[in-house]
C-alpha cells in the first residue's frame, strides 16, 4: 500500500537554523531525523526543484539555471512555466508505475504549468492588450483557483514577489495546499513556502531580524505538519539552497562590454536594449553563477582570459569542467562562471543609467536577462514612494495604463544570494537541509540527487 506524503520546500531554510525559532520543524527533526543535504550548481529554485523531482543533475533535466539563452530565436527568457521543459522522470512518473492510482498535488513548485499531476496551483498573471496586469493563477483542474480563491481570497502576488514580499504569500500557499490535502487526499503532496527567500536577500543572513522571518515560516509550516499528520501521512521537509552574506556585486556584462563583446541597440523610446543574437559574447547572470554565451568558438580563451582578472569570480568552467559540475547541457553557456561566497552577478548591461532599459525600474522577471534582487526593494532615493505607487496603482484601478517605475538601480542594496556551492564544512550553514518524519531512510549523507529515491522508498517502504 502506498504511504502518504507531504513535501515542505522551505525556501533558504539551513540545518544550522533548526532550533527554538523553529520548534514545529525542530519537533518534526526529533521525531525522525534531519540532515544538512548537498545542493547542486547552480544553487537554484527551477534547477534545485528539477533535481529533487528527478534525481539526475541539470546535464541530464536540462534546467540550467531559472533562465537561459533560446540559441534558436536568439532571446532570453527567465521563469518559463510549461513542465515540458524539463527531461527526465519525475517521481511521480516512477510512482505510477508501481502503482497506478497514485495521485499528486503541486502546489507552486516550479514548471508547474502542464505537470503529469492531477491538482496543482501556481502564479499566472493575465495581461490585457492595453498593457495592463490582472492578478490570476494557473490551476489544474482549470476551476481548483476559483474554489480556493473564494474561499482565501485572490493569491496575494505583491507579497509573493517585489518590494511587498512578505509572510501573507506562504500562509496563503499553506491554507491553500491544506484544503487540497483534505479534499483530495493526495497521495504525494508537494508544497513551496518561500518566505525565507526575501528578507535573507534583503538584509542577509547575519541580521538579526532574520529570527522573526523564520519563526514565521516555522507556524506555516507547522500548520502543514498537522495537516499532513491527520490525515497518516509521512512528512519531508527540505530546502534548494542556503544565502549566504554578500557585498560585491559583479556587473559582468558590463565588464564583457568594456572588451567589445556585448553589442547594445539604442531603442526609439531612448533606452538601451542588449542585442543578444549580435553580440560576441554576453552573460545571463542568476545570483552567484552566470552563464556566458559566446558566439564564436575562438572567443572562449579570451573571455576566460577577461574573466579570470575580476574581483570575485571564482570558478570558470568551460564544456570539459563543467562535466564535473554535472552542468554541461547544451542550454548552457560556453562557460559558467561562479562568484565567491561574497559575490553575486547583475544583469546590468548599460553604462550609463540615464539610458537604462524602461524594465530595469519596474518589478518584470520574464523581460530582464538575468535575474535582479533589487525588486526586493523599493528604490530608496523616491523621496515619497508611498505616493507614487498609491498614483500608480490609482491609474490601474480606472483601468489607465501605468508605469510601476520604483525599483533602484544601485545592487549594493542587497546583503544576501546563493548559487554557488557551499565550501567544504560550511554545509550546516551555508547548505540545503533534509527532514524527515520516518527514520526508515536514515542515512549519514544525503545529496539532492538521493531525494528521489528516498521518497519512493519512504512511500512503497514495506
Amino acid at each position: 500500500m502506498t504511504r502518504p506524503l507531504v513535501v515542505i520546500n522551505v525556501v533558504g531554510l539551513t540545518h544550522e537554523m533548526l532550533g527554538p525559532d523553529t520548534p514545529n520543524i525542530s519537533r518534526l527533526a526529533a521525531d525522525g531525523f534531519s540532515r544538512p543535504m548537498g545542493t547542486i550548481l547552480p544553487a537554484v529554485t527551477c534547477s534545485a526543484q528539477s533535481t529533487i523531482l528527478t534525481g539526475t543533475l541539470p546535464q541530464e533535466h536540462g534546467i540550467v539555471a531559472n533562465g537561459w539563452y533560446f540559441r534558436d530565436v536568439s532571446e532570453v527568457a527567465l521563469w518559463k512555466q510549461s513542465n515540458r521543459l524539463v527531461q527526465g522522470e519525475r517521481v511521480y512518473d516512477a510512482a505510477r508505475k508501481r502503482d497506478k492510482d497514485y495521485t499528486v498535488a503541486k502546489m507552486f513548485w516550479w514548471y508547474n504549468m502542464y505537470a503529469e499531476v492531477n491538482w496543482s496551483v501556481t502564479p499566472r498573471p493575465c495581461y490585457p492588450a492595453d498593457g495592463r496586469k490582472l492578478f490570476d493563477s494557473y490551476s489544474q483542474p482549470v476551476g481548483l483557483k476559483d474554489d480556493l480563491q473564494n474561499k482565501l481570497g485572490i493569491f496575494p502576488l505583491l507579497k509573493f514577489w517585489g518590494p511587498g514580499a512578505n509572510i501573507e504569500s506562504s500562509r496563503w500557499i499553506a491554507d491553500a495546499s491544506i484544503e487540497v490535502m483534505r479534499q483530495q487526499t493526495p497521495s504525494l503532496t508537494l508544497v513551496y513556502l518561500p518566505h525565507l527567500d526575501y528578507n535573507l536577500q534583503r538584509l542577509g543572513p547575519s541580521d538579526p531580524a532574520i529570527s522573526d522571518d523564520i519563526r514565521a515560516i516555522d507556524v506555516e509550516a507547522g500548520k502543514l505538519i498537522v495537516a499532513a499528520k491527520a490525515s497518516g501521512a509521512d512528512i519531508i521537509v527540505l530546502s534548494e539552497y542556503a544565502i549566504t552574506n554578500v557585498d560585491r556585486p559583479i556587473h559582468i556584462n558590463r565588464i564583457l562590454r568594456e572588451h567589445g563583446l556585448v553589442d547594445t541597440r539604442m531603442e526609439i523610446g531612448g533606452w538601451e536594449t542588449l542585442d543578444f543574437g549580435s553580440s560576441r559574447a554576453f552573460a545571463v547572470a542568476d545570483h552567484q553563477v552566470a552563464h556566458i554565451y559566446i558566439q564564436r568558438p575562438e572567443d572562449v580563451p579570451h573571455v576566460a582570459e577577461i574573466l579570470q582578472r575580476v574581483d570575485g569570480v571564482e570558478h570558470i568552467l568551460d564544456r570539459d569542467a563543467q562535466k564535473e559540475f554535472g552542468i554541461d547541457h547544451e542550454r548552457s553557456g560556453e562557460l559558467v562562471v561562479a562568484s565567491d561566497r561574497r559575490s553575486w552577478f547583475t544583469y546590468y548591461f548599460w553604462q550609463d543609467d540615464a539610458v537604462a532599459p524602461d524594465y530595469a525600474r519596474c518589478v518584470d522577471i520574464h523581460r530582464k536577462p538575468g535575474y535582479d534582487p533589487a525588486e526586493l526593494f523599493v528604490d530608496p532615493t523616491l523621496k515619497f514612494p508611498k505616493l507614487k505607487v498609491a498614483r500608480q496603482l490609482a491609474k490601474k484601478l480606472l483601468g489607465f495604463r501605468y508605469y510601476m517605475d520604483v525599483i533602484g538601480l544601485d545592487p549594493g542594496i542587497v546583503k544576501g544570494s546563493h548559487g554557488r556551492l557551499p565550501d567544504p564544512g560550511t554545509e550546516e550553514r551555508d547548505g540545503a537541509v533534509f527532514i524527515s518524519s520516518s527514520r526508515s531512510i536514515e542515512q549519514d549523507s544525503i545529496a539532492m540527487t538521493d531525494v528521489k529515491q528516498l521518497m519512493l522508498n519512504l512511500q512503497f517502504s514495506t
